[in-house]
């Protein structure tokens, strides 16, 4: 089939499976009108957090197509990466509301909603690891089986209390653990080693997208890690949060120059959210001056395994993680699990990062496999590339940038 055929043969499913939903949803109008109104019950607090909550949605999906500019460094591969992101975030998002729906009998209202852009920003993470190694439309396939994934370590695993519940308000373990080890589990199973020989190239462009990205993802962080939280939570948490994210830009920059001399910017503006990313675990458990510490640490960190350990676990798993995410989003999520159980004096957030560890790797793993068996061959010329996916215009004069 060619790509004409296999696009509207999918635009037809896509058709298919809403109709169907649809359908199943009119049996069931009588009860519409309450499960898309705001509940008034509990008075102007509860009413007040769905206002919050309202922005603090928008501000989730804003991060997430910042973490599109964030990877948008090869100069022949951007708007491939836009695309990615999506398409992955498109699926992951209507898949994970229609499990809450339907198999959860959620309610559709903000929290659900923050909780369904969080499994997308989750799997936008994640494609970072294998990123221009399948098919684009595979990032459609990814998103399916991802959100199934996402669902299972949201409802069943991260709630397991068997030496201590865990304790994750911001995410170290349900979003940046799953993500990293999901992408990295996906990459093992794909196994394309070509992605090593790829150059890479930047621009001063391309790579200015990279730090507007994350300066904006610093800024709007405290969004994002108190998207759930009460009411009463919020100011600390944001206390938190900013002075995890100013400890490890100080740390980022010091062993950047440390170690070599110069400022790699991949390096700084990758490792400079470790702070945010390990805070998440003890965001509610720690103090401001506790949480400086916790970003210096992370950042410190970070930064040497973005170095020294990158390489060397590329070159021994035999795959490359493209965007470094397990540097950054893997490493800081163990962090903040190690950090958590200091603070707590409880293992349980210890143990349930492992599960997820486990169970990340192996989905992503099965996912890996199920993509290389449905990708067909791509060229050497087409890994990271624009070129198969884009018509383009490009002035023959200055050349694709």
């Amino acid at each position: 089939m060619n790509k004409k055929s296999i696009g509207l043969a999918a635009l037809l499913v896509f058709v298919i499976i809403a109709a169907v939903l649809t359908f199943l949803e009119m049996g069931d109008a009588a009860s519409l009108a309450e499960r898309f109104q705001t509940p008034l019950v509990g008075g102007t607090e509860s009413f007040l957090m769905e206002e919050l909550q309202f922005g603090k949605n928008l501000d989730v999906w804003f991060m997430l197509m910042l973490v599109a500019f964030l990877m948008l460094f090869i100069k022949k591969f951007e708007w491939g990466v836009c695309l990615a992101v999506l398409l992955s975030a498109a699926a992951s998002f209507v898949v994970y509301l229609g499990i809450q729906q339907f198999c959860y009998e959620a309610v559709w209202n903000q929290t659900l909603l923050i909780k369904a852009v969080i499994c997308s920003i989750t799997l936008v993470i994640a494609i970072g690891v294998f990123l221009g190694t399948c098919k684009m439309w595979q990032y459609l396939l990814a998103g399916v089986l991802f959100a199934i994934a996402y669902t299972v370590v949201e409802n069943v695993i991260m709630p397991l209390d068997i030496i201590g519940a865990a304790t994750d308000p911001g995410g170290s373990i349900l979003v940046h653990m799953c993500a990293a080890y999901f992408g990295l589990g996906v990459a093992l199973g794909i196994r394309d080693k070509r992605a090593f020989d790829e150059p890479m190239y930047t621009t001063t462009h391309s790579v200015s997208f990279v730090w507007l990205a994350s300066m904006l993802l610093w800024m709007l962080w405290p969004s994002f890690v108190t998207s759930l939280a009460g009411l009463q939570d919020v100011t600390w948490a944001t206390i938190t949060c900013y002075m995890a994210g100013i400890g490890s830009i100080l740390s980022t920059y010091i062993m950047c120059m440390a170690l070599q001399g110069k400022v790699n910017p991949l390096v700084y503006t990758y490792a400079m959210l470790c702070g945010p990313v390990a805070i998440g675990a003890p965001l509610l458990s720690v103090g401001p001056w506790g949480a400086l510490l916790i970003g210096l640490i992370a950042g410190a960190v970070s930064t040497t395994c973005f170095i020294y350990l990158q390489p060397w676990l590329c070159s021994k798993l035999g795959v490359l993680d493209v965007m470094g995410v397990h540097n950054l989003h893997g490493v800081g999520g163990w962090m903040g699990a190690i950090f958590v159980c200091i603070v707590v004096g409880s293992f349980g957030s210890l143990l349930t990062a492992a599960i997820v560890f486990v169970f990340a790797i192996v989905t992503g793993l099965i996912t890996g496999v199920i993509i290389k068996a449905t990708r067909g061959e791509i060229a050497d010329e087409d890994i990271c590339s624009d070129a198969p996916d884009f018509i383009r215009s490009d002035d023959p004069e200055i050349g694709v940038s």
